[in-house]
């Protein structure tokens, strides 16, 4: 008598890819980020960590529709940042991969991303384009914050890698746990990882989309709390004049910042006219984000990091 098939358990076996999302922006977004990436299962192990911070509304609404997937629930007031490091914690993959609750990942997504952690042994991110082309603001809020991201890129060894389309070991998040506790922004990871010889590699086929809808209002508050929460953090600790000196330097910024943008859209030879229509929106809120720099080098962070979404 032949023996039975074997059934693959997702209990008892671990996932090939888990998939952390901080849910922080509300069902609107989340549902559309969960249901692309359970698409994701036809070719890979997933496992969904959702890491909520907004209530049972959302928890219970997620558990009706998305019923494999963890749903880590968590204070209001905690970061994003720690929010990772919470799921990190849990995740059962080999594979660690982080977007946001605004991003929708494509078909293969998920595949495209193990192979080439397979292929490379690196940590692999890949790139950004906008997913919210209704409005002029949605156009101007995603090439203040991503235009860096968006392709061409060139493929290769990095540096930096965004931290809403990347894939780490697992083993090696465990490995810079105390990096992690400091809560900082995904930038202090890497630069760690950077420093001590870790391959990092990006692969911009593996591109996701950037779907958030913004008003005026709600960007100019959110690049202020994020500069303000990235200025606090960096001079955490240094003496009062040198914080100082930090924020007057930081009202160089809004020229720099500008040019910076401007560059990078005209040398991709995309969204030029979308580039065009948003000027006066950009330099709106690449105002803000120089306020919020001034402000977090001269008084600290606050609470802006907990608030950022």
């Amino acid at each position: 008598m032949s023996e039975a098939p074997r059934v693959r358990s997702a209990v008892a076996m671990a996932a090939d890819l888990s998939v952390v999302v901080p849910s922080v922006n509300g069902l609107g977004d989340l549902i559309g980020c969960l249901a692309a990436l359970q698409a994701q299962s036809t070719d890979v192990s997933l496992e969904m960590l959702v890491v909520d911070r907004i209530g049972d509304s959302v928890r219970s609404e997620v558990a009706r529709r998305f019923p494999t997937a963890r749903v880590l629930a968590v204070p209001e007031s905690t970061t994003i940042p720690q929010m990772r490091q919470i799921a990190f914690e849990s995740a059962s993959g080999e594979a660690v991969a982080v977007i946001e609750d605004q991003v929708v990942v494509p078909p293969g997504w998920a595949r495209a991303l193990l192979d080439a952690r397979r292929e490379t042994g690196a940590v692999v991110g890949g790139s950004i384009d906008n997913a919210a082309r209704t409005s002029v603001v949605d156009w101007a809020a995603f090439l203040c914050e991503y235009s860096h991201c968006i392709t061409p890129l060139p493929a290769g060894p990095t540096s930096a890698l965004p931290g809403n389309n990347v894939v780490y070991d697992r083993a090696l998040l465990l490995r810079y746990r105390d990096t992690l506790a400091a809560g900082k922004w995904e930038n202090y990871l890497h630069d760690a990882m950077h420093r001590d010889g870790v391959p990092m590699i990006l692969r911009p086929e593996i591109g996701v989309g950037h779907k958030k809808h913004y008003t005026v209002g709600e960007y100019l508050s959110q690049r202020f709390l994020y500069a303000r929460s990235y200025a606090g953090e960096r001079v955490k600790g240094m003496p009062f004049l040198k914080r100082v000196a930090y924020g007057a330097a930081a009202f160089a910024l809004p020229p720099l910042l500008m040019y910076r943008t401007i560059a990078r859209v005209l040398a991709k030879r995309r969204y030029r006219m979308q580039l065009l229509l948003s000027v006066p929106l950009l330099v709106l809120f690449i105002i803000s984000w120089t306020a919020g720099e001034v402000v977090g080098y001269w008084t600290g962070p606050a609470d802006s990091l907990s608030r950022v979404c």
